[in-house]
């Protein structure tokens, strides 16, 4: 039997993806800053850079912020790391912003300031991949490339039922091939945008990982997950990574000037590794805890201070791939000359890189 009916049936459903997924994102996209008219390159670099595995919440507290201190590739490719990082502050993943101010460096020196429009000449830049790039020439510049991240590969796989988990490199393989396949039905321009988009959009926001609400899915009368009933049960859930617990023993070293302002004695962390350039309050890390204040103490070289308490603080801030136990002693140190490390006063904190795990230690010295 003959199998062109059954492709002329896909070729029809794909074209029904794409128009229908347009035509939903053209009437329901969300309000986003960096969603201009027409699209910006330079915003949406910034933008794609941030969301990399941070959630669209968290990149809302900062992007307009980075703009307006950064407005302009130029801008960014003159300023220092430091600044860089401080206006990064808060989104972690900071080799995203290391990558992003080397990538606007690149751009300014080869490209005349001018963000590249094509996949081959993005992906020759610092922290832009297949995804990165496929996104900006689509969405942007309304080029046909096709784009795949952990929202797009699981609004396709309960498209067609695909099992498997999305870090698999078979599934990975496959839904690149699969989303090619869509964006050469689309039209260049507004059209691949809207879809493009349309895909990152329904799975941030109606085809989620947990509890999908295929009864507001623009594509639900074609999705064969949903037909089925199976869209709990697509895609598989990734295999968990081993979590390794590590534990920071901290002080919090503070002092208040005549005028009453506090300052923190703060030290920067190695160039590698969590939180990689930082700064942090004097701390020492390691699979097992300090016996107690007045030892850590010690052992990070702070001598003659006025420990609050002789029992620590204790909390946990978990990452991607570790479970950080912080035990936190408070103390003063009027006088002392900082050495390597740096006084920094309380309304300078902002100017200052620090992950939100040490920007709340801190923030709970003066909310005892």
């Amino acid at each position: 039997m003959s199998t062109r009916p059954s492709r002329l049936r896909e070729t029809a459903r794909d074209r029904r993806i794409v128009r229908d997924l347009a035509a939903w994102f053209s009437k329901n996209a969300r309000a986003l800053p960096w969603r201009t008219n027409p699209r910006l390159a330079y915003p949406s670099l910034v933008s794609e850079l941030m969301l990399q595995q941070t959630q669209v919440s968290r990149v809302l507290e900062k992007f307009e912020a980075f703009l307006e201190k950064f407005p302009t590739v130029e801008v960014l490719a003159a300023a220092d790391e430091a600044e860089v990082l401080a206006a990064w502050s808060g989104l972690g993943y900071y080799r995203r912003a290391r990558l992003l101010h080397a990538c606007a460096k690149i751009i300014v020196r080869d490209h005349a300031g001018t963000v590249p429009d094509s996949i081959e000449k993005l992906v020759q830049l610092p922290g832009i991949g297949k995804y990165t790039a496929g996104a900006i020439v689509s969405i942007v510049f309304g080029e046909l490339a096709p784009i795949v991240d952990g929202n797009v590969c699981r609004v396709l796989q309960r498209l067609d039922a695909k099992r498997g988990h999305a870090s698999e490199r078979a599934v990975i393989d496959w839904a690149w091939s699969r989303a090619g396949a869509l964006v050469a039905l689309s039209v260049r321009g507004e059209q691949v945008a809207q879809f493009n988009e349309g895909l990152m959009e329904l799975g941030a926001t109606i085809c989620t990982p947990d509890r999908p609400r295929c009864g507001q899915c623009p594509l639900r009368s074609i999705c064969v997950a949903s037909n089925e009933q199976l869209s709990g049960a697509i895609p598989v859930p990734k295999p968990r990574a081993r979590i390794r617990r590590v534990f920071h023993d901290v002080i919090v070293v503070w002092r208040r000037d005549a005028s009453g302002k506090a300052s923190y004695l703060l030290e920067q962390r190695p160039a590698n590794g969590l939180w990689a350039g930082l700064w942090q309050p004097p701390a020492r890390e390691g699979d097992k805890k300090m016996p107690d204040g007045p030892a850590l103490a010690a052992q990070l070289g702070l001598h003659d201070l006025e420990l609050e308490s002789s029992a620590p603080t204790c909390s946990v801030f978990c990452t991607t791939h570790r479970e950080v136990h912080f035990r936190t002693w408070y103390a003063t140190q009027p006088t002392k000359k900082p050495g390597l490390r740096r006084w920094i006063r309380h309304d300078e904190l902002h100017t200052v890189a620090i992950s939100n795990a040490h920007r709340g230690l801190i923030a709970r010295c003066l909310h005892r």
